[in-house]
């Protein structure tokens, strides 16, 4: 029989290592695996995830100082606000004394997303100390009885932003006795996606300090996996909007003009394409989406599969070549000898009835007359319409249809319901304005001005369209295109579903539709399951999808949390045995070996 070792995991500040919930390894026939006992979020729906997620409970505790708590809120704390001890750091770990501890402090004051200003300020110096207050508090926490290896990730200009800080933790932990990767010559820098195989690159700092008493062995880095596309990730899921999804896959809901700002910029683009164009090198144009918009089906034939946004403009044909004559609702009529007749303008006239009318057997009443309507001008093309596709007659200054002005047979759709000649009206950007009204709105006839410029100047990647065959960019936080790269290029079409509001679908000159990245996509690209395990869609608590893509953007990948958990899980066994073993994948934390102090680690390539 095997033998089972079961090892204790703490996610203190921010519990977002939830990929170590079933990792197993196994060495000389004892099986290792990880026993979450607790986490430690200040957000009460973070801790909500936490236990959705993992099963195991978190702990809401604010890690803050009285004074950086002052400092971060801009006012006190309230009147039963107390600082964190060290005793409820304990409390959170259900007293038992973990293993591993794996820590991800607030990483927003140090993001190359904060401009430098801001980030020196005392409100995010404050959020950045708790990266210290943090590990000093489990340090005690845990005095009696140390882990054998303490975790701490963030992104990488912690090593600049954060660079004293980072001094602060090292001392400490070498002070209790750790040793610590990386060393002064190297950098602790990783691709989450190259380690959990995401559809994202995500470059993150990590600090890993083992204590040699308890781990002897090499911690060695996770292989390298392939980085795989968005399209991979993304496109076995429903298309946005489904309701089989759950509620984290709506489709944001854009303006107008964000729709044709993102049609506009082209695949692996961003904001600073749309000043490159030349507004008057495109048009819009209205594609009815699919084959049956403004069907007629055949009386005869069986019709097409009737759908819950039947109507004329759909996608499935819902009108019908109805050979049957119906003078009124609702009665079935057999139209008899002189109904709708038309009489010949040569011929004598039948008997004039009492109830002479076009739509009347009794006595045909309409006359093909050959005669133009008599007028002073006679025109020629009085209410004259002319084809679409041909060269309009000479533009006189009568305007009015009954004197000449020529009407034309337009075959695009207008607005539903429209009356006013104006109403939403886009003027062209090099065209003159019409005549200014006193219309306050778009659709009182009131014009707009099809604008594609910024009138700002946004940070990199701000609307970017990400291509589909191509890993995505770091999911963050603040995961919206107004934001950063949060959206993509998607081949795939929708078709008509039952939201009220369908999004515009504009097909770019790619022939794709760009289109912002639900929150479910951005937790799928992050490594999260889109389902639980009851096959229900993935809901995190709450219900705003601001704070989803917050939380879903602070944390670590599932998928590259496991891959780092698997490489300790590995060295805690062979401590076990107090042994070592070869790798091949470079060493990040090596062993102080007492009888060879001098001794060369090497690391033994694949190839």
């Amino acid at each position: 029989m095997k033998e089972y070792k079961d090892f204790h995991l703490f996610c203190g500040l921010g519990g977002a290592a939830l990929g170590f919930k079933r990792t197993v390894a196994e060495y000389r026939g004892m099986v290792g695996r990880f026993h979450c006992i607790g986490g430690i979020d200040v957000d009460p729906a973070a801790c909500e995830d936490f236990q959705n997620l993992v099963g195991v409970p978190a702990t809401r505790i604010d890690l803050f100082t009285r004074r950086d708590y002052v400092a971060f809120h801009g006012k006190e704390p309230p009147t039963d606000w107390r600082e964190a001890t060290s005793e409820e750091i304990r409390a959170a770990a259900q007293y038992e004394y973990p293993d591993v501890v794996f820590l991800s402090p607030p990483c927003k004051g140090f993001s190359g997303l904060l401009p430098s200003k801001k980030a020196a300020s005392e409100k995010y110096q404050a959020l950045n100390r708790l990266v210290v207050r943090g590990l000093k508090l489990t340090l005690e926490a845990f005095s009696d009885d140390l882990p054998a290896c303490i975790l701490l990730e963030n992104v990488p200009r912690i090593t600049t932003r954060g660079s004293w800080l980072l001094k602060q933790v090292k001392n400490l932990l070498k002070n209790a006795g750790y040793e610590i990767h990386p060393p002064k010559d190297q950098d602790g820098y990783h691709d989450c996606g190259e380690l959990g195989g995401l559809g994202q690159h995500r470059k993150r700092y990590l600090l890993i300090a083992r204590l040699p008493e308890k781990m002897t062995s090499f911690i060695y880095k996770p292989p390298k996996r392939r980085v795989k596309s968005i399209g991979e990730i993304i496109g076995p899921l429903l298309m946005p909007d489904d309701p089989g999804a759950g509620p984290m896959h709506r489709l944001p809901r854009l303006k107008w003009l964000t729709w044709v700002r993102l049609a506009l910029i082209p695949a692996g683009g961003d904001w600073r394409d749309l000043e490159k164009l030349a507004p008057e090198q495109y048009r819009l144009e209205y594609v009815p989406r699919g084959a049956g918009s403004y069907g007629v089906q055949d009386w005869g034939k069986p019709g097409s599969t009737v759908v819950g946004s039947a109507y004329i403009k759909g996608s499935n044909p819902v009108a019908v070549a109805d050979p049957r004559l119906s003078p009124s609702i609702g009665q079935s009529y057999k139209g008899s000898a002189g109904l709708m007749g038309v009489l010949d303008w040569g011929q004598h006239s039948k008997a004039v009835t009492g109830r002479a009318a076009a739509t009347s057997s009794n006595c045909p009443a309409t006359v093909a007359d050959p005669r133009l309507p008599q007028c002073d001008n006679r025109f020629h093309n009085k209410y004259q319409l002319h084809s679409w596709d041909e060269p309009a007659a000479t533009v006189t200054g009568i305007a009015d249809i009954q004197a000449g002005a020529p009407s034309i047979a337009d075959p695009r759709t207008g607005f539903k319901g429209c009356t006013h000649t104006a109403i939403y009206r886009v003027v062209k950007w090099d065209n003159p304005a019409g005549t200014v009204t006193g219309a306050m709105r778009p659709n009182n006839g009131a014009p707009s001005v099809a604008d594609p410029r910024m009138n700002c100047s946004p940070r990199n990647g701000t609307m970017g369209v990400q291509t589909w065959d191509q890993p995505g960019a770091t999911v963050i936080g603040a995961g919206d295109i107004h934001a950063g790269t949060a959206a993509v290029a998607d081949p795939r079409m929708p078709t008509d579903n039952d939201r009220p509001d369908p999004p515009p679908v504009i097909i770019s000159l790619d022939g794709t539709w760009h289109r912002p990245l639900t929150t479910l996509e951005l937790a799928a690209l992050q490594g999260f399951p889109v389902t639980l395990e009851d096959g229900s869609p993935m809901v995190l608590s709450g219900k705003s999808d601001a704070r989803w893509r917050e939380r879903i953007g602070n944390a670590v990948p599932p998928p590259a949390a496991k891959a780092i958990a698997e490489q300790i899980l590995n060295a805690l066994l062979v401590s076990e045995f107090n042994e070592w073993t070869l790798g091949s994948t470079g060493v990040w934390v090596t062993p102080r070996n007492e009888a060879f102090p001098h001794a060369e680690i090497v690391t033994v390539n694949k190839d």
